[in-house]
């Protein structure tokens, strides 16, 4: 199997590669979405698949590259890292936060942060998936009883963007062990409570890791349809199965049945509203580094757009300082895609103004498989990003 690139350079362009994405018979599986002209197009295309592909792609005069030659060696390659650094694990006793990581592993890991900080943070269960396995955050308060205002983190939403969830779990180790040490997470725990959610997808995640590494949606059952899942960041309440949406069960981009039909998504927004006083929602994905604010779902300018851009185009400056890696900045709508029932464009319009979306590294040499050597160096410049965006939001409580 291998990954291929293709240049798009007009919307005639876009319906013919359409076209060739929604046959059926071809299996293809789209990592990058056809969106804005600047933006080349990623499929991963089966290697039965592949002289059809071709053939289409030289006859339609479309500009291809192949990105990834052999898809299997890189997943046999984190397969094999995955079993050894679970050895090592077992031996040393110790989370080693340049791994990826069952969701039993992150779980147990969020156990330990909060038995070692136990004046900080706790573990709480929001709900449950479709398949009954706990959804927990990591609140992190420093005065308990009161509904300070709120910061709310979220990762794995899409269960294939592992250096999401990778990228949670160090980034809430480093909130806990930051706290009393950088004046800045001081004051913003001072003030603020932060809550992270590190897996937003757990049966998602568990199947990337025991049937197919590419899944996307979640696992719930779609009545009258062999094809499982919904896309967990089509299903929320903005502008539901609007544009970048498909009501077909098979698509990656179903929206399902009705917003929040998804348990994972409800139980996030069940949580959101009875809590009723989170300021900032930031949800982690990847790739193709870029930090996105609303709207998705229309190309119309948000009220707060210049504030959230000029404080996103801060957050893209501290990331870039740490190795250089440059992330784009904009709506999410002009940035990718359209695209409606979306994390962000709900939080923003129930009242929560600070909401954007990362997608962290690369830029596609890996894409999905993005080496477990490159977690921490992703995770310590993201932190940067978070933080000028947590810092702000804290000095500009509304």
């Amino acid at each position: 199997d291998q990954v291929f690139r293709i240049n798009v350079r007009n919307g005639d362009e876009i319906s013919k590669l359409s076209q060739l994405v929604n046959s059926n018979n071809l299996k293809l599986n789209v990592w990058k979405s056809p969106s804005t002209f600047s933006r080349p197009v990623d499929v991963l295309v089966p290697s039965v698949s592949l002289q059809p592909v071709k053939s289409f792609l030289t006859s339609q005069g479309l500009e291809y590259e192949v990105t990834i030659e052999d898809l299997q060696a890189l997943l046999d390659n984190e397969d094999e890292e995955m079993q050894q650094n679970e050895g090592q694990e077992r031996s040393s006793n110790n989370f080693n936060y340049g791994a990826y990581h069952s969701l039993e592993a992150i779980y147990h890991e969020m156990d330990n942060i909060a038995s070692d900080f136990p004046d900080l943070a706790s573990r709480v269960k929001i709900g449950h998936s479709f398949e009954n396995r706990p959804m927990y955050v990591l609140k992190f308060s420093t005065e308990e009883g009161v509904r300070r205002p709120a910061i709310w983190l979220n990762a794995g939403i899409h269960s294939r963007e592992w250096i999401s969830q990778a990228t949670a779990i160090w980034t809430a180790r480093k909130i806990a062990s930051d706290y009393q040490r950088d004046p800045a997470i001081t004051s913003i725990l001072e003030k603020m409570d932060i809550f992270l959610l590190p897996v937003a997808n757990p049966d998602g995640y568990v199947y990337t890791q025991t049937q197919n590494r590419l899944w996307r949606k979640t696992r719930s059952l779609n009545p009258g349809s062999p094809c499982v899942g919904a896309d967990p960041n089509r299903n929320w309440n903005a502008s539901f199965a609007g544009k970048g949406a498909s009501d077909n069960p098979c698509s990656e981009v179903y929206h399902g049945p009705h917003a929040n039909s998804e348990v994972e998504v409800k139980s996030v927004v069940d949580f959101i509203q009875k809590h009723g006083n989170f300021k900032c929602f930031i949800d982690l994905h990847s790739y193709s580094q870029l930090l996105m604010y609303p709207y998705g779902y229309t190309a119309k300018k948000a009220p707060d757009a210049e504030e959230l851009d000029k404080l996103a185009r801060r957050a893209a400056k501290a990331l870039a300082s740490v190795s250089g890696t440059e992330y784009q900045v904009g709506p999410t709508s002009t940035t990718v895609y359209p695209a409606s029932g979306s994390s962000i464009d709900w939080a923003y319009d129930n009242g929560i103004k600070f909401a954007f979306t990362f997608e962290l590294r690369d830029t596609g040499t890996y894409g999905f498989l993005l080496p477990a050597n490159q977690i921490i160096p992703t995770a310590e410049e993201t932190w940067l990003g978070l933080k000028t965006i947590m810092e702000h939001v804290r000095h500009n409580l509304y």
